[in-house]
């Protein structure tokens, strides 16, 4: 055979296998639903930002491993590093919606900053945002905002309650008049998130509000802490993340001020928040929403068919931990709402647009949880077209100085005093942007 036909079969026969491996990726890649994953694993919020991060990858890892994946469509993911930082954030967004056969399936930025920017993107995109008890209050009305989810609470949700919950220490909220709260937050759309409701609440029930804003990284707090002592405020609500949380603490050990009196948000309540303080942290009181510490049903199934594997993402003694639980059920709620959406376009990879009606009828009840592996560790969720939330609850929990302890009593936000801030505010935000507000009686089945 001449030399030069043997070298052209040979070519060809490379080109021909080269082509078959080419539509086997491609056909595995046609099965998968691609997740983007932002995380910040450097910087000053890592030691927050970590911890969830490994609780979400480790849930779509579960998936996989134990279900086969979504119903046999196989989970995709990449993580991008933001740093908390939103420009960084809106970086990741451009360069991952696109990926997988049918683009990015849903969004969890995990900071309310990078949240504000991809929200008008959203629109254009038709890509969802899962914030879940972050991001803009006023998303939960679906008509106007469209792709985002708050799921299980927003900012507002948390101020109310944490008045609720002092309103009782206090014998009735009525006793509230003439109180001093401080509100010491993160300077940024996180921490002034839940000032218009604590300002609605403090024109019914004559407290004085005293705002405390503190500069990112939040490293820096000893001028806010000087404005305490010499304020003495009755309560300190903490609106922080990442070292601000341990900083805020150790000051208020530094000045005297009890740690009994501080409450923090549901993001200032984690093992990363109070270690660092040591004993100066016991006493410290926190909101706990959808998941708090511990270990259930679904952390056996992780340990068994993820870490016992060697495919766990962080270290095995933190399976369990706050923020981790926190990461875990928002790749939960997220795989569910794939999930949901297959009911209605059949078990094959979806668009972001398809997974939206799988958030928009999301029915996580009690026999659900309890499916999944995660009784007690939240509450049901029932969204819809109009309501993007799906209901809230939250507890109390403190920290006794080795471990967190959830205290009696479920609180839920009063609807009545919050759902008309929302209405006005999605209104507003409507206006500015020149949107048309959604006909969800139109766009039901």
């Amino acid at each position: 055979m001449d030399k030069h036909l043997k070298i052209g079969l040979a070519l060809a026969a490379l080109a021909a296998a080269g082509s078959l491996a080419g539509e086997a990726a491609y056909a595995q890649q046609a099965k998968e639903q691609f997740f983007p994953v932002l995380v910040y694993r450097t910087g000053p919020y890592a030691p927050n930002g970590v911890p969830f991060a490994n609780g979400y990858v480790d849930y779509l890892k579960l998936v996989n491993a134990r279900d086969g994946g979504i119903n046999g469509v196989k989970i995709a993911f990449e993580e991008c590093e933001t740093g908390y930082a939103t420009d960084r954030g809106v970086e990741c967004y451009e360069r991952l919606k696109g990926k997988g056969p049918t683009g990015a399936t849903v969004f969890q930025p995990l900071s309310t900053g990078i949240t504000f920017a991809l929200t008008d993107k959203s629109f254009g995109d038709h890509i969802p945002l899962i914030t879940a008890g972050y991001g803009r209050a006023d998303s939960v009305d679906g008509t106007v905002f469209g792709w985002n989810f708050p799921l299980g609470g927003t900012y507002w949700d948390a101020a109310d309650i944490l008045i609720q919950h002092v309103g009782k220490k206090e014998g009735g909220v009525a006793n509230l008049k003439g109180k001093k709260i401080a509100l010491v937050y993160h300077d940024s759309p996180y921490g002034k998130e839940p000032i218009a409701l604590l300002q609605e609440r403090a024109k019914m029930y004559g407290y004085d509000l005293i705002l405390l804003p503190v500069t990112h990284p939040g490293v820096e707090q000893k001028a806010t802490w000087l404005q305490i002592r010499q304020n003495r405020p009755d309560y300190v609500f903490l609106w922080g993340w990442g070292v601000m949380n341990s900083t805020a603490i150790k000051e208020a050990v530094a000045t005297g001020y009890p740690r009994e009196k501080m409450y923090g948000v549901w993001w200032s309540g984690a093992e990363p928040d109070v270690t660092p303080a040591g004993e100066g942290a016991k006493g410290y009181n926190a909101l706990v929403f959808l998941a708090p510490a511990g270990q259930g049903g679904v952390h056996k199934d992780i340990i068994k068919y993820v870490y016992d594997k060697g495919q766990g993402t962080g270290k095995k003694e933190e399976i369990g931990d706050v923020l981790y639980n926190r990461g875990l059920t928002a790749a939960m709620m997220a795989v569910e709402g794939v999930k949901r959406a297959q009911l209605k376009y059949g078990k094959k990879p979806l668009t972001g647009q398809q997974v939206r009606w799988g958030l928009e009828n999301l029915a996580i009840d009690d026999a659900a949880i309890k499916r999944l592996g995660f009784t007690g560790f939240m509450s049901p969720i029932a969204t819809s077209c109009v309501d993007h939330e799906g209901g809230s609850a939250a507890q109390v929990h403190t920290w006794d100085g080795t471990k967190w302890n959830v205290q009696p009593g479920v609180y839920h936000a009063d609807q009545q005093v919050i759902k008309p801030m929302i209405r006005a505010s999605a209104e507003k935000y409507a206006q500015e942007k020149k949107l048309s507000k959604r006909d969800c009686a139109k766009e039901a089945d």
